[in-house]
């Protein structure tokens, strides 16, 4: 009696984990989720958050994030929370000192003044754009970066997941 009273106890536990959403379906690629996050630097400042706005809504292993956020929401549970530490190589890789450019201002279009910080949309030979910032300025020329504000650095994220479309 008391072999099946524990059976019984046990497919309501199993029941109840279900119905609350314990235990549930688990992300995987392919699938399309919401979450939100709070991205920060080693030193613990913020670069970006959801929290303010819509969770961020992707698909899973179609390359839209950097690959370590990726990984970190496959198999995730809605509702789940994490923290994970992302390294350079599966964030935006090491910073690249052969994306600094020197240009000089007669090849800028008339009238433009760039200031230090600035970003600018600069046409690769491809035909492809890409966002570099101004990093120095003289008489002459301005020197740019086209690499990732978050190039070179470990990233930490707190994801919670939200939805599995």
């Amino acid at each position: 009696m008391k072999n099946r009273y524990m059976v019984m106890l046990s497919i309501l536990l199993i029941v109840a984990m279900l119905v609350s959403g314990c235990g549930g379906t688990q992300a995987k690629t392919g699938d399309t989720v919401k979450v939100h996050y709070t991205g920060t630097l080693k030193e613990g400042s913020v670069f970006d958050t959801s929290l303010d706005r819509e969770p961020l809504e992707f698909t899973l292993g179609r390359g839209q994030l950097i690959p370590g956020f990726e990984q970190a929401v496959i198999g995730m549970t809605v509702g789940e929370s994490k923290t994970v530490n992302i390294p350079v190589d599966q964030a935006y890789g090491p910073y690249n000192n052969e994306l600094i450019s020197v240009i000089d201002r007669d090849k800028l279009p008339e009238g433009m003044n760039p200031e230090v910080g600035q970003q600018l949309q600069a046409q690769q030979p491809d035909g492809q754009t890409r966002i570099v910032t101004v990093i120095d300025i003289s008489e002459t020329s301005i020197t740019v970066d086209a690499n990732h504000p978050l190039a070179g650095k470990d990233l930490t994220f707190e994801i919670e997941l939200i939805e599995i479309e």
